[in-house]
């Protein structure tokens, strides 16, 4: 989907097309309503906080302002841009409609997230083109939203090809593209290569995808070792055998929250009880949604200097109650250092699995796990 966040919201304020948006404040980014019935927005300059950008329309990006970037960054770079605040719900039910459409014509999908999937077309009869021409066609059907799709052999370059000629793009790639439209572009392009590894690829001379397929393999054994080496002379050629993995089970389902400024455990408690009881009951509410009950209840916790710390706790029966979440959260709470300022604060349910479908062995009777009151 293009600007996926960020086309949601020019839905609901169809105004602000052809401007500068970024969307990732709080809910005091809410626009006002005047008595006319105009609305006033608010602008990323008077922003102040330590949030990050959730996504930007293209005019922002043009710009410079970029998803995860730090909201004051953003606001150096374009001060009159439009803020809005960011609405899962929105984001959640356009997503289901996006893929809904897609389902129409095959069940042969693997969901990246919220706003990507990978489709296998192997199987469907007439030109693939056409096809994909077809799915746009009815993805904008059912949203009003366009997306650009990538049809290639591979999941990699599908990947890649999607991103080209964005946005409402349609774009094929075949073996043959490989050199004159992927080895042209940075190595950063390459779902699989961060920043970490462009940055030691750069200080061995290799920027570009068709400066990594020139590369002498001992080179990079040297630097990245055997198997990573082996990868990128693959990814360089375009090759990837990954097939589109239809059903996956999500692993943990979390939330957490940066702070816009440090918060003490005692001193700012209820603030922190506050956030800390919102991020359980949220977690729960996307457990219930897809289905699931979680085994272990985990903690994330960033203090002020940058240090993190995690804390897990198994109980005895799974659960998607948001009670019972925050009662062992809790516990985990108990086990780390509540003595400095905190930026950060996460809540995650591991050891998933579908609703109803664990079965108790006979054991003796637990009492509840120890909880202290707010």
């Amino acid at each position: 989907m293009d600007a996926f966040y960020a086309s949601v919201e020019l839905l609901r304020y169809p105004e602000l097309r052809g401007q500068p948006v970024v969307i990732g404040g709080g809910r005091n980014a809410t626009p006002d309503t005047l008595a006319d019935g105009t609305r006033r927005f608010k602008r990323l300059r008077d922003y102040a906080g330590r949030g990050v950008v959730t996504t930007s329309t293209y005019e922002a990006r043009a710009l410079g302002v970029f998803s995860a970037m730090g909201m004051m960054k953003a606001a150096q770079l374009a001060p009159d841009a439009i803020l809005l605040p960011t609405d899962f719900d929105s984001y959640r039910h356009y997503s289901r409609l996006f893929k809904e459409a897609v389902a129409t014509f095959t069940t042969q999908i693997e969901n990246r997230g919220i706003d990507e999937i990978y489709i296998d077309l192997s199987d469907l009869p007439g030109d693939p083109a056409e096809t994909a021409a077809r799915i746009k066609q009815a993805v904008r059907d059912a949203t009003a939203l366009s997306c650009s799709i990538s049809v290639a052999p591979n999941k990699l370059l599908a990947k890649i090809g999607s991103e080209l000629d964005k946005p409402d793009g349609l774009t094929i790639l075949t073996a043959a593209d490989v050199p004159p439209r992927i080895w042209p572009l940075p190595v950063r392009k390459v779902n699989g290569i961060g920043p970490k590894a462009t940055e030691k690829l750069a200080a061995i001379g290799i920027e570009t995808v068709g400066d990594l397929a020139r590369a002498d393999l001992e080179l990079l054994q040297a630097n990245f070792g055997r198997t990573y080496s082996a990868w990128l002379v693959e990814v360089a050629q375009g090759v990837d055998e990954r097939p589109v993995v239809v059903s996956s089970e999500p692993k943990s389902m979390s939330r957490e929250t940066t702070f816009e400024r440090d918060l003490h455990p005692r001193q700012d408690r209820g603030e922190l009880s506050a956030a800390f009881t919102d991020l359980c009951t949220r977690v729960a509410d996307d457990l219930r949604r897809k289905g699931y009950e979680g085994r272990t209840v985990g903690i994330k916790l960033r203090y002020n200097d940058f240090s993190t710390v995690t804390r897990d706790l198994t109980v005895p029966l799974p659960t998607a109650d948001a009670a019972e979440i925050r009662r062992a959260a809790t516990e985990c709470l108990k086990r780390v250092p509540l003595d400095r300022r905190l930026r950060l604060l996460g809540v995650r349910v591991t050891a998933l699995l579908p609703a109803g479908s664990y079965i108790a062995e006979p054991q003796s009777v637990q009492g509840e796990l120890p909880f202290a009151p707010d």
